[in-house]
C-alpha cells in the first residue's frame, strides 16, 4: 500500500496538559471549554461554520506510540480488538469529537464538550448534521454494559 501524508490544519486546545485524567469521550466533557486555532491560510474555509450548532472535529492522537490489535478499553475489563474500540493505539492513530460550537473569531473557534488533549494537532472540521450523522442503534456489542458510566470515566494511562 501507499504511504498517506496529511498536514495539520490548526491545533486544538484544552484545559488537559496531559492524558491521565481526561474525559474519555465528549459526552464526558460537558462544559469543558477549549478553542481549535485554525491555521491563517485556513480561515476562509470558516465560512458559514457559525450557522452550526455542532463540528465533528477530526485530529492526530500525537501522543499515542505504536497499534494494538487488542486492547482493553476504559469502560470494559476484558481485551477486544482494537477496531471495536476507540482506543488511541490504532494503525492509524485518527481521533475524532462531536463538540459544541459556541463561536467563531476570525480562524478561531471556541467550542465545549472538549475531551481532547492540549497542543492536538487538527487534520480537518465538518458541520455535524443530525440527519445525515446520527443513526438509531440496537446494537452496542459488548458497550451495552456500561455506555452510561461514559459521563464519569476518566482516561488512565493504559495507552501511554
Amino acid at each position: 500500500m501507499k504511504s498517506i501524508t496529511y498536514t495539520p490544519i490548526g491545533t486544538i486546545h484544552s484545559p488537559f496538559k496531559e492524558v491521565h485524567g481526561m474525559p474519555i469521550q465528549p459526552s464526558g466533557a460537558r462544559g469543558v471549554a477549549g478553542t481549535v486555532r485554525l491555521s491563517r491560510r485556513y480561515a476562509r474555509g470558516l465560512r458559514d461554520i457559525d450557522g452550526f450548532s455542532h463540528v465533528i472535529l477530526l485530529y492526530h492522537l500525537h501522543l499515542s506510540t505504536g497499534c494494538l490489535l487488542t486492547v482493553t478499553p476504559f469502560l470494559d475489563t476484558r481485551a477486544h480488538g482494537i477496531f471495536a474500540t476507540r482506543s488511541p493505539r490504532r494503525p492509524n492513530p485518527i481521533g475524532f469529537s462531536v463538540v459544541s460550537l459556541i463561536r467563531r473569531d476570525r480562524n478561531i473557534l471556541h467550542i465545549e464538550g472538549v475531551d481532547i488533549v492540549d497542543g492536538t494537532p487538527l487534520l480537518d472540521i465538518k458541520p455535524y448534521v443530525p440527519a445525515f450523522d446520527h443513526v438509531k442503534t440496537g446494537r452496542l456489542g459488548w458497550l451495552t454494559k456500561t455506555v452510561h458510566s461514559v459521563r464519569r470515566t476518566r482516561s488512565d494511562r493504559r495507552f501511554a
